[in-house]
């Protein structure tokens, strides 16, 4: 099988970050984010055995959901310092282990990945996508998983359409459509005030998409309370405007090709060298080995993450 792994770059570094004590280099300085994020690469690599890999990376420019709205994700904490400073240190992994990266000025990584979806070459035969972040489950199909971390960076679920309904409520089509209504906090746009998850989750399962939801409203065929339909109608604008922003965009500006990955470009004299002026000493063994270099107490402990890893692979 011909598989694409897309990793969320800017999501599983950031998970890192905060998962892993403050690791440094030789030189003193902080890579806890770097060796986690590589830890987890080199496991992908060898446990879920990819024919193609790439890694899509939020630009520090301001998105066009920004420009459409100004409160976009306004609420949100700088990135800190400690780990905005490793960003360019995983790109330096990555470069010299030949895995292409991906991003573009005026969209999020989130867009990047759709892109790459959208237009994955017709040999491959599955996608999965690596990240923390469960906006990007509208993109899951039957052929399309998201493989995400659930405890820091050692365990993690793979979710397709029945496991992406099971956790949201709805379709993974239906993600924009559920926001539009019920907003996202953390972006921090609004939906429809004073409907909520459980309201947006019912609505979305009776009409399936906002668009649909309020032609009953216009033609009068709704069957909600007198207060719900004139906050759906009073807010309809928000609606539309929470959809735009919550919707992945999959025509990204950006050549999408991927390169076949093979196992020799992992392991060059460059790539042993970024290595070592990382102190990642574990990792090169690792990588050496197989992505096996095990001690006696952790043989077991990732033996059963295989199994787990095959399980739920063999469900696909």
């Amino acid at each position: 099988m011909n598989r694409l792994i897309i990793i969320d770059g800017n999501a599983i570094l950031h998970r890192a970050f905060h998962a892993l004590p403050p690791l440094t280099a030789p030189d003193g300085t902080l890579t806890n984010a770097v060796y986690g994020f590589t830890s987890m690469l080199i496991r992908l690599i060898f446990d879920l055995t990819p024919t193609h890999i790439a890694v899509a990376f939020d630009r520090p420019k301001p998105t066009f959901r920004k420009e459409l709205y100004k409160e976009y994700q306004i609420k949100r904490p700088k990135m800190d310092e400690g780990l905005a400073a490793q960003i360019p240190m995983v790109h330096d992994v990555l470069i010299a282990m030949h895995i292409p990266i991906f991003e573009q000025d005026g969209f999020e990584a989130d867009d990047v990945i759709g892109t790459l979806c959208n237009n994955k070459p017709k040999t491959i035969n599955q996608v999965i996508i690596v990240t923390g972040d469960r906006d990007l489950l509208q993109l899951v199909t039957d052929t399309t998983k998201a493989y995400m971390p659930t405890k820091g960076l050692s365990e993690a679920k793979l979710f397709g359409p029945a496991e992406t309904k099971e956790r949201l409520g709805v379709d993974p089509t239906q993600i924009p459509d559920y926001k539009a209504l019920a907003g996202d906090q953390s972006d921090n746009y609004p939906g429809v005030p004073g409907v909520g998850p459980k309201t947006a989750t019912d609505l979305i399962k009776n009409y399936k998409t906002i668009e649909l939801l309020y032609k009953a409203v216009d033609k009068n065929t709704v069957k909600i309370s007198s207060g719900l339909k004139e906050k759906l109608t009073k807010n309809k604008e928000l609606a539309i405007l929470s959809k735009t922003l919550a919707t992945i965009r999959t025509d990204v500006p950006i050549n999408t090709h991927v390169a076949p990955l093979t196992k020799e470009q992992l392991k060059t004299p460059a790539v042993i060298k970024q290595f070592e002026l990382l102190g990642f000493t574990t990792l090169i063994k690792r990588l050496l080995g197989n992505g096996k270099a095990q001690t006696k107490g952790t043989r077991k402990k990732n033996e059963e993450h295989k199994k787990s890893v095959d399980e739920q692979m063999s469900l696909v």
